[in-house]
């Protein structure tokens, strides 16, 4: 179809021509993008996005091959509206979490570049990339350790870097005056320039192709779509309530556990997501800015993975968010209030998409698989090559753990469910880039959950720095304490670990330590939690188990203890597993830490926590919850029903009458 004669409504083959053409469009942004950026985290590790918005910001095309996944079905009428007109040759930004709540932490910057054709605005180029520094207190700009917003580095609210094809010079300065690494910085940004350019060009293709009514009829068309296959997927889930819940290991540094808490309401082809019993506001910068968007995106990623491991042909827009709307009480860790500090909000995100799934995983128990791993840091090294005494500020190979063990069969080892989408670095791009030498990479033993499927692997990362004041930033350490849960009688995943001189008798564990300042020839060594395993471990297929031995992704410690194989004893396997079937195991296992913490606190006082709370001034909260865990610890008297909660709440009124 050619010229702007076409109808304004659109047929199913043409609107299914246009999408592949739209998503073809949107992934030559992306490899755009991909062969011209500078730093290894975009263009190794792949932490950008790319795509094709409507005129009032809906997300109407996305790559499905490159990039992160985290941002399908972002809305940019937020940040679109903040300025006032647009013209040809325009280039909009934002870093700024609390501006529309678009961007998510400063790290992150979102361009959306306008697309005319004729003189009229057709739709949006836009995408995003994660800066591994944008100045501030540390570092790679992120610790959990930050309580403020303004920590987190130089931040800019919505405003045109290029204005009818002339760059802002007088703001690029400001932007590369603040940051550790300006040089890298600006050549990231010369490739998100030129990925607009490319979905400009993209765009004048399918209008000549098409035709202009064609194109706008398709694009809403291709939201309506998704929305319909969205619904589809939906309807054929029971109704009911399912509650789930999460932890992270702690709200601030050697702090108290944050719960992440959902009850996913199905009825019909829609759902609610109540997010309310998840932790208060915290003073730490695990915050996750939604500004109470009932569906912004950041609550939003476990659903989408949910819709596409259910049905792997559904588009990936706008529309498949379009069934949900989820409840996200203000002044909590899920929509805090301005200045929190936000930057680590990736990984709370990445806990709320286990909690997201786990909560689906009720209502479909033979359909997903158990809990990913989660846990692991995104590496970064500032430090100073010694041969030219140039600083570098670099990111090194991400660690993450494998997907949980399904229904299907184990989960993927190393990098799988919610962390699939991040690419890891080959060893020789890491040294050539960073002055560090790696004397480790590759996945970590017995870490996986037992099951009849397996849980995927964790993976070990060990490196050894040379100069003095060498700063490692691992962001996203979690997992220490709480695991990933295992389901249908499969085990809860390991939990992680970060070691500076293992195995020496300057030994340190690190913990959840996610800033640590090294000596030359210091050796950190930093290993993810394991996914969790499905179905009972005594029923996995011996020669699995053997394989697997083999292999080295189990010991036979592991084998003899968690499978019941012994090798080259088959009436001792016999008799071992036997004594497992028979031993009562619950059907779901996230670990002792967590039985042991659910024991105080049980749903009745976390039900009472919350409600408490609620009432309290938002600055109040945070510290309100540390007096109240520290009282319901020394309490004798604990029954679990909410009754010593109300105490220790009525006590702090008394203390501090300014909150009764």
């Amino acid at each position: 179809m050619h010229g702007t004669t076409a109808p304004a409504t659109i047929d199913p083959v043409t609107l299914q021509i246009l999408g592949n053409h739209a998503q073809a469009a949107a992934e030559s942004m992306a490899f755009t993008l991909f062969r011209t950026a500078h730093s290894t985290f975009v263009k190794e590790t792949e932490d950008f996005t790319t795509g094709l918005t409507t005129p009032d910001g809906q997300t109407f095309a996305s790559p499905r091959e490159l990039g992160a996944t985290w941002f399908v079905g972002l809305d940019y009428g937020p940040v679109i509206r903040a300025i006032a007109s647009y013209n040809e040759g325009d280039v909009c930004m934002t870093n700024d979490p609390y501006s529309g709540f678009v961007c998510t932490h400063s790290p992150d910057i979102h361009l959306w570049k306008p697309v005319f054709w004729k003189g009229e605005l057709v739709c949006f180029a836009v995408g995003h990339i994660h800066n591994t520094d944008m100045g501030g207190a540390v570092p790679a700009s992120l610790s959990r350790a930050l309580t403020e917003v303004h920590q987190e580095g130089i931040r800019f609210p919505p405003c045109k870097l290029v204005d009818r094809g002339m760059l802002d010079q007088g703001l690029l300065d400001v932007m590369l005056t603040n940051v550790r690494a300006p040089t890298q910085n600006w050549g990231d940004l010369k490739a998100q320039l030129a990925a607009m350019t490319t979905g400009e060009r993209k765009v004048h293709e399918m209008i000549r192709r098409f035709g202009i009514e064609t194109f706008r009829a398709g694009i809403r068309g291709l939201l309506d779509l998704g929305e319909r296959q969205a619904r589809l997927v939906i309807a054929g889930i029971p109704d009911g309530d399912y509650p789930f819940t999460d932890y992270l290991d702690e709200d601030s540094p050697d702090g108290l556990p944050c719960r992440l808490h959902l009850t996913l309401r199905i009825r019909g082809d829609a759902a609610e997501l109540d997010f309310t019993g998840s932790d208060p506001q915290l003073a730490a910068s695990l915050n996750m800015p939604t500004g109470g968007n009932p569906r912004h995106i950041l609550l939003m990623v476990g659903w989408n993975y949910v819709l596409y491991t259910l049905d792997p042909t559904v588009l990936l827009n706008g529309g498949l968010i379009r069934p949900a709307t989820c409840i996200v009480p203000e002044g909590t860790v899920l929509n805090p209030v301005f200045p929190a500090a936000v930057g680590m909000r990736s990984m709370t995100c990445m806990r709320l998409q286990g909690v997201v799934m786990g909560a689906f995983r009720r209502a479909l128990p033979d359909r997903l698989p158990a809990g990913p791993a989660s846990g692991g840091p995104m590496t970064n090294v500032n430090t100073t090559d010694n041969r030219t005494g140039r600083r570098i500020m670099a990111a090194i190979d991400p660690i993450t753990g494998g997907a949980g063990g399904s229904p299907l069969g184990d989960g993927a080892d190393g990098s799988g469910a919610n962390s699939g989408f991040l690419k890891n670095t080959p060893v020789e791009i890491s040294e050539a880039e960073v002055p560090v030498r790696i004397l480790r990479y590759g996945l970590e033993p017995d870490s996986g959950g037992a099951g009849l499927h397996r849980g995927g692997l964790a993976t070990v990362l060990e490196f050894r720095v040379h100069a003095p004041g060498t700063v490692v930033t691992a962001r996203n350490r979690d997992r220490s304490h709480f695991r990933a849960m295992g389901i249908a009688g499969g085990r809860a995943g390991a939990t992680s670990q970060f070691w500076r001189n293992p195995g020496t008798a300057r030994a340190q564990n690190l913990g959840n330590t996610d800033v640590v300042t090294l000596d030359p020839g210091d050796v950190i060594r930093i290993v993810c939690s394991g996914a969790a395993g499905w179905g009972p471990p005594w029923e996995r297929p011996i020669e699995a188990v053997l394989a697997d031995l083999d292999a080295g992704k189990i010991t036979r410690e592991a084998a003899e203890r968690d499978y019941g194989v012994i090798p080259g004893d088959d009436a001792a396997t016999v008799a071992r597993r036997a004594a497992m079937a028979a031993e009562p195991r619950p059907p779901a296992d996230a670990g002792p830490e967590r039985a042991a913490h659910e024991a105080i606190w049980t749903e009745a006082n976390y039900a009472a926590l919350t409600e408490a709370l609620a009432r309290l001034p938002v600055h109040w909260r945070h510290f309100a919850k540390r007096r109240v865990f520290a009282s319901v610890a020394a309490d004798a008297d604990r029954r679990g029903d909410g009754t010593e909660v109300r105490r220790a709440i009525a006590a702090l009124q008394d203390e501090f009458p300014q909150i009764a």
